[in-house]
C-alpha cells in the first residue's frame, strides 16, 4: 500500500483529523500549506492543531502524540521560586501586568533561541499572525515589570478555557518562571485545569508539566473550548493560588 502523502492545504481549507500525523515519515505533522490568518488559527487550535516551522520551509501543522501539559494543580513551585515570588510581590518596584504590550514580548521571544538552537521558531510570518490573534482577543501577554521595564514574560492563546503556551522570555533570574506562575495562579483562579505546552522539555518537566495521551488532550480541548473566556485580568489577590496566604497577606 502506498505511503499516504502528506495534506497540502489551500487558505481556508479545512484542517484533516489530528490523528493523521501518526503517521509517516514526521509524527505529529499534520498538514503543510495554508495560511495563518486569525480565522485559519482559531480553527486549527481548537483541532489541537499549532503551526510550527522554519523561515525557509512552509507552513507547518503538528499534533504531537503524546501532548505535554502542565495541569496547574501539578505546578512545582521549588523553594528558591516560592522565595523569589515572594519578593517580587512585596516589591513595589515590581508588576505582573497582561496584555499591556504583546508585542515587545513576542518580539523578545522571537529573539530568544531556545537552547540548544541557533535560532528561533517564531518568524516574521508569527510575529504578524500572533499580533492579529491578539488584536482579536485570542492570545494574551502575561509581563513582569521590574522598575518600570519588561523584564520577562510569556504569550499565550486562548480559546474558552483552553490555555496554550507558546514561548517565554527572561533577562532577570527565575523571570519567566515568575510569569508562568502568574498565569497558573490566573488559571487556578478562574477553573483552568491545564496549560497546553506542546512539545516534551525538561524544563517545563521540571516545573510539573508531564505528557498525556492526543485522546485525552482533544477530549480536555472540546470541554474547554466550550466554556466562557476568561478575564485576562491579573488580580494580586491570585497570588494566593500559589504563594502560602500567611507569606503574603
Amino acid at each position: 500500500m502506498p505511503e499516504p502523502h502528506l495534506p497540502w492545504l489551500q487558505p481556508g481549507d479545512a484542517f484533516p483529523d489530528a490523528v493523521w500525523g501518526d503517521g509517516d515519515p514526521i509524527p505529529g505533522l499534520v498538514a503543510a500549506g495554508g495560511a495563518l490568518d486569525v480565522d485559519s488559527l482559531r480553527r486549527a487550535y481548537a483541532q489541537g492543531i499549532f503551526p510550527w516551522f522554519n523561515e525557509d520551509q512552509p507552513i507547518l501543522w503538528w499534533s504531537p502524540s503524546p501532548r505535554m501539559v502542565l495541569q496547574v494543580a501539578d505546578f512545582r513551585l521549588h523553594r528558591s521560586l516560592q522565595k523569589h515570588l515572594q519578593k517580587f510581590v512585596t516589591n513595589p518596584n515590581c508588576a505582573l501586568r497582561i496584555d499591556t504590550d504583546f508585542d515587545a514580548v513576542i518580539d523578545r521571544c522571537a529573539r530568544t533561541p531556545r537552547k540548544g538552537q541557533p535560532g528561533t521558531w517564531i518568524v516574521p510570518a508569527m510575529v504578524q499572525a500572533y499580533g492579529a490573534l491578539h488584536r482579536s482577543g485570542l492570545a494574551h501577554s502575561v509581563e513582569v515589570w521590574v522598575d518600570g521595564e519588561l523584564a520577562a514574560g510569556l504569550y499565550c492563546v486562548a480559546l474558552g478555557q483552553a490555555v496554550f503556551g507558546e514561548s517565554m522570555f527572561t533577562d532577570h533570574t527565575d523571570g519567566s518562571k515568575v510569569a508562568l506562575a502568574a498565569l497558573v495562579a490566573l488559571c487556578r483562579a478562574q477553573g483552568v485545569v491545564l496549560v497546553d505546552c506542546q512539545q516534551q522539555t525538561g524544563h517545563m518537566a521540571s516545573l510539573g508539566a508531564a505528557p498525556i495521551s492526543r485522546p485525552a488532550f482533544l477530549e480536555h480541548l472540546a470541554r474547554a473550548t466550550a466554556q466562557p473566556p476568561l478575564q485576562w485580568e491579573f488580580s494580586p489577590l491570585y497570588w494566593q493560588h500559589i504563594l502560602p496566604r500567611s507569606r503574603h497577606d
